[in-house]
């Protein structure tokens, strides 16, 4: 198993990847100290396929389980929600000595770590990322929250979880377009801070989408090893974290007005890379080489990177305005100066937004 510890002072934790692992939860937890009562969030897909097996592990340990399930996609991502996740809390009985575990992906994660985060002024709570992209991204790192019709995750907290605990297994049993949607983020971290893993990516594809465990475990390392390192040096995102926005100030607002219906999170990032690639491009800010490798490097993974025709570049623009990256007002953006290092931007006019929308 390989460990990457996330340095908080007292908030820190580990990164736990390994194969076959998902069953062996409730030893960890054991090791964890004295946690009395669980309760799994979870939606019916995930819970079907890896439900019981974390449910048995967790009562052979000692503890006491309950599983909580709501339903799956993005949509379903808001505050209604967790109101149904608290009631459920309630009912069971959890008390502040009590702990949530996340089985799931993104949605399920930032669901979980927002109602630990408030269910009784803060409980415990441990990740079990099961898709691509909540193990590269989204369990690490303590950014937690739900969404509103005006915008992405508008509604949150910080909140860092106890564990992470990644069985790459989990990831046989994921749609190919789930996988695609996860190495996105992947790519990201390739763009932003490792021209080396950028390179692995573009030669080594054809393992990586056999789901190869050698290149796998590989990809996962890397990423959560670049997250682990920004998270540790800046947990709030005062300054370098804001890198690991890198085609979400454009990807959100795709997601946003498509209703969160049209793209999986990971594709409408693609679309944000791309995008923002070219702005960087028409800014002077890197050069038209970079531009076309990050955008060869995602149409060969099979994820989107064209600015789709029909959208409302208006309803785009505004959704922008609100995003939480916005300062009074002012867009930023982390934008690619060449493979491996970003800059954030600031002051960029309205016009160049717009023309990099409608020609990427």
């Amino acid at each position: 198993m390989d460990k990457i510890r996330v340095k908080l002072g007292e908030r820190s934790y580990d990164i736990c990847i390994g194969s076959n692992i998902i069953g062996k939860i409730g030893a960890k937890l054991k090791s964890l100290n004295s946690i009395p009562k669980t309760a799994i969030i979870s939606n019916p897909t995930v819970y079907g396929l890896y439900g019981k097996k974390v449910l048995n592990s967790i009562k052979s340990s000692g503890f006491d389980a309950v599983p909580v399930i709501i339903p799956d996609g993005e949509r379903y991502k808001d505050v209604s929600i967790v109101q149904k996740i608290y009631g459920e809390l309630l009912r069971h009985r959890l008390d502040r000595k009590s702990a949530l575990i996340a089985l799931g992906g993104g949605v399920i994660g930032d669901i979980t770590g927002f109602v630990a985060s408030t269910y009784m002024r803060g409980i415990a709570y441990m990740q079990i990322p099961t898709t691509l992209l909540a193990q590269v991204d989204s369990s690490v790192g303590g950014k937690t929250g739900v969404n509103h019709k005006l915008g992405k995750n508008m509604i949150g907290s910080f909140y860092q979880p106890k564990l992470v605990w990644i069985d790459i297994d989990t990831l046989k049993t994921l749609p190919q377009k789930e996988v695609l949607a996860g190495l996105a983020e992947v790519i990201k971290y390739g763009v932003i801070w490792d021209a080396r893993l950028f390179a692995f990516l573009e030669n080594n594809r054809d393992k990586i989408l056999r789901l190869d465990k050698k290149s796998l475990t590989h990809i996962i390392k890397c990423s959560c090893e670049i997250k682990a390192a920004v998270v540790s040096k800046d947990e709030r995102e005062a300054g370098l974290r804001a890198i690991l926005n890198y085609g979400h100030t454009i990807g959100h607002a795709i997601e946003t007005a498509t209703g969160y219906k049209k793209y999986l999170h990971g594709e409408a990032l693609a679309i944000g890379m791309h995008t923002e690639a070219r702005l960087a491009e028409r800014l002077g800010i890197v050069s038209e080489k970079s531009v076309r490798k990050i955008k060869s490097l995602i149409d060969s993974y099979g994820l989107p990177s064209e600015t789709p025709s029909k959208i409302n570049l208006k309803s785009m623009m505004s959704s922008m305005q609100l995003d939480k990256k916005a300062v009074a007002g002012e867009l930023k953006f982390i934008l690619p100066e060449r493979i491996g290092k970003v800059r954030i931007q600031k002051g960029i006019k309205e016009g160049l937004i717009r023309e990099a929308l409608k020609t990427a």
